[in-house]
């Protein structure tokens, strides 16, 4: 009976231990035929003024209104990133004073007509705590748990700024009602993915383009914006005719 009884155990434990295999084989099988199946489209974020690329403290800049100006900051958050009706909720802080600004996606194989990406921090991403990696709060891109995420930041010099020491101190931030200060950045040029292939794109910000949008802000005017409000709104509401994609190309 003891040897029955033993027998019995070392079969439950062979069949654990095969059950196990097939598991991790499953899971391996399933990734394998998902990579396939999908295409991979890697973003990256490229910042200019004057048609050059910024360089954070190392060069100067002059605003369409001829307003000479330096720039110590220049970071914002994507994300929400929506591909024909697909929402993809990731987050990341691009900073202009990095090297490292791109975003990778896994997604179908097809063409896609358009797609968009929503430049700030959704309301619920502001209500729901502490967070990790691109939201953390030590990102130095958080006002108060009340107040929530700055969406874009932009600090510089300039002397047509008629602050203390000459600043310009841009922190666009509200999520709430009137007050909200992201906005849905739409692109209507079209891709493709390819299945197992990668799709490099390039979206460039023009800052250019903050100055002189939807809305003309000078910074002999406006050189401090730092609480909700209509400025916000008004800067916000420039953000879209700052992007545009300059190249995708299909990596060998």
């Amino acid at each position: 009976m003891l040897k029955q009884k033993q027998a019995e155990e070392k079969y439950r434990e062979m069949n654990k231990f095969s059950y196990f295999l097939l598991s991790l084989a499953l899971i391996f099988l399933n990734s394998l035929c998902f990579a396939q199946q999908t295409g991979k489209l890697m973003v990256s974020f490229n910042q200019e003024a004057n048609g050059r690329e910024i360089v954070v403290r190392d060069s100067t800049y002059s605003n369409p209104f001829g307003e000479t100006y330096t720039i110590k900051k220049l970071k914002y958050y994507t994300g929400q990133w929506n591909f024909n009706n697909r929402i993809i909720d990731l987050y990341t802080l691009i900073n202009a004073a990095s090297e490292e600004n791109h975003v990778e996606f896994d997604l179908p194989p097809g063409k896609y007509r358009e797609f968009s990406f929503l430049l700030g921090v959704d309301s619920a991403s502001n209500c729901s705590g502490a967070q990790e990696g691109a939201l953390d709060p030590m990102n130095d891109m958080f006002w108060t748990w009340n107040s929530g995420y700055i969406m874009f930041k932009l600090e510089g010099n300039s002397q047509e700024s008629t602050a203390d020491l000459n600043r310009i101190e841009w922190h666009i931030g509200g999520y709430k009602g009137p007050l909200n200060a992201t906005r849905r950045i739409t692109f209507n040029e079209p891709f493709e993915i390819i299945a197992g292939k990668t799709t490099q794109m390039e979206i460039v910000l023009n800052l250019d383009k903050v100055w002189d949008g939807k809305n003309k802000i000078k910074i002999s005017e406006d050189p401090m914006c730092m609480t909700m409000g209509a400025l916000a709104q008004k800067i916000a509401d420039n953000f879209q005719g700052m992007f545009s994609i300059k190249t995708i190309s299909l990596l060998p």
